[in-house]
């Protein structure tokens, strides 16, 4: 999803969190628009309508490659407002660090902020390590294999999403 207004407008990059995709920021894409400014919302690597998937991304650089290629992309002078939500606050930390001058402002909603002198995984190591037993609730792990070796995907489930990702929005968005 991508476009937008003017000369004097700012551009958004919106980065979703997990296990969603750039459909999660449609309300927002349009009132950014309406105000005049230019809105990309993109879909992170085997996430919403990303042709990748799960078992083909290898790293969370491979994961955060279409964020990096936009960032990439952006003209000389352009600066971008990145607004990461959930664990696309990583996401966006990544694109900081990689390209410091293209970023005017980071906004973290909601979201993992990396550790300082920590490496990245670390934000959901320590997320899986303090999470109460039964947080996932209906949500299925997978088993993935890629070149790192084993891990896990998760599906969410319909009742955690309804009571912990969206208890404040009608049945109609959920389903």
């Amino acid at each position: 999803m991508e476009g937008g207004g003017g000369g004097s407008s700012k551009h958004f990059i919106l980065v979703h969190g997990l296990c969603h995709g750039a459909w999660c920021w449609y309300k927002v894409v349009s009132m950014l628009r309406s105000a005049g400014h230019r809105v990309t919302a993109l879909d992170l690597a085997a996430s919403g309508v990303h042709p990748a998937r799960i078992d083909e991304v290898h790293s969370f650089e491979d994961y955060s490659r279409p964020l990096l290629d936009v960032v990439a992309a952006a003209p000389a002078g352009e600066r971008l407002i990145l607004v990461g939500h959930s664990l696309g606050g990583l996401s966006i930390a990544l694109a900081m660090e990689r390209f410091p001058d293209k970023i005017a402002v980071a906004v973290f909603a909601g979201a993992s902020m990396p550790c300082v002198g920590k490496h990245m995984g670390i934000v959901r190591e320590l997320m899986r390590e303090r999470a109460p037993k039964g947080l996932l609730m209906d949500s299925k792990m997978i088993p993935i294999n890629n070149k790192q070796g084993p891990g896990t995907a998760v599906i969410l489930g319909p009742n955690f999403l309804a009571e912990r990702c969206y208890p404040l929005s009608p049945a109609e968005a959920i389903n």
